[in-house]
Order: structure tokens, then C-alpha cells, then sequence
């Protein structure tokens, strides 16, 4: 698996993907204070006072390979590679903020297939996803990829509000892809 290649810009007509940059702040808080409740069903917010605190500890971190979303040159939200054991071929796609305005527009697929098909064109034998159990829409998604359900992780992490999250944890293998239709 060739990790650092995860890091890369992806592209599918109007959308791009681009690594994380100080460049995004200010556009990405834009797009992230456009939903503040959603914030409370996320282990780390991107939201108000909490902001720049959340951006330089996620982009700083060289184990996480953070993308801007970006939609006709519009930040539009955010995705990574996380929790990568390249050892273990294994990465998981995670830290996925869409606002509002591109949410049930097919965005989110569009997103998930160009890391996914990019994942193993690097090498990567299995893409785990994890979502909060609380969060129904990112559960949905998630099913529609033709992930598989793997399980809940009970009490898995402390989230930013003190909420102690179980955890629905997906995965999806390089000779399942493409699911069946």
C-alpha cells in the first residue's frame, strides 16, 4: 500500500478533492457554521469557537490525509483518509463534512467512490468506515456504497460534547468493488 499517494487532488466534473490547506480555513468554516446542529452528533467540531482548534489539529496531523470539497471552486465541506495500517492495506475514509447545500445532490457517492476506486488503485485491500449510530443519514450513505455492516463498537470514544458514541463500523473489500447494482 502506497500511503502517501492516498494524498493526492481528485476530480469528477464540477467536484474536486484537494489535500487540506491553510487556504481552505476560511471558506471551510464558512461551509461548516452553515449546519451547527449537526456538529453535536460529531466526535470534533468544526463549529464556531472550536473551529481553528479542530483545523490545526486535523490538518497539522501527518497521519490523516484531510480533503477540501470543492464543487464548481465552492469549499463545500471536507473528507480524509484516517486511521491508515498501511502494513495491513487497511485505511478508512472518515472526518466526512458536506454542507447543506450539497447534501442529497449525490455529492457524498461521487466523494466516496473517487477515494474508494483511488484507495485501491494505491494498494489498499480494505476501506473501513465508522459512523455514530445517532447519525441516520451518514448511516444511509454508508449502506447505499454497498458497504457491509461489520458491527457497533459500544462506548467506543468520548465525543467533544461528552457524549460517549457506540460506533456502527462498515467496511468495504477490493474484490467487492463495484457492488452489484
Amino acid at each position: 500500500m502506497k500511503a502517501d499517494a492516498l494524498r493526492t487532488v481528485l476530480t469528477d466534473g464540477d467536484l474536486r478533492l484537494e489535500p487540506l490547506s491553510e487556504a481552505h480555513r476560511e471558506p471551510l468554516r464558512a461551509a461548516c457554521a452553515a449546519d451547527p446542529e449537526i456538529w453535536d452528533i460529531y466526535p470534533v467540531s468544526f463549529y464556531g469557537q472550536h473551529f481553528d482548534a479542530t483545523f490545526d489539529a486535523q490538518y497539522l496531523d501527518p497521519a490523516r490525509y484531510l480533503s477540501a470539497v470543492l464543487i464548481d471552486d465552492v469549499v463545500a465541506g471536507l473528507t480524509g483518509f484516517i486511521n491508515m495500517v498501511p502494513a495491513h492495506h487497511v485505511a478508512e475514509i472518515g472526518v466526512t463534512y458536506l454542507a447543506p447545500f450539497v447534501r442529497g445532490t449525490g455529492v457524498n457517492r461521487r466523494i466516496k467512490t473517487l477515494m474508494i476506486e483511488h484507495a485501491f488503485a494505491c494498494g489498499v485491500d480494505r476501506i473501513e468506515l465508522r459512523v455514530d449510530v445517532r447519525n441516520a443519514r451518514s448511516l444511509a450513505a454508508v449502506a447505499k456504497l454497498g458497504a457491509i455492516r461489520e458491527g457497533v463498537l459500544r462506548r467506543d470514544r468520548i465525543c467533544w460534547t461528552g457524549h460517549v458514541r457506540d460506533t456502527v463500523v462498515f467496511s468495504i473489500l477490493r474484490d467487492e468493488w463495484p457492488p452489484l447494482p
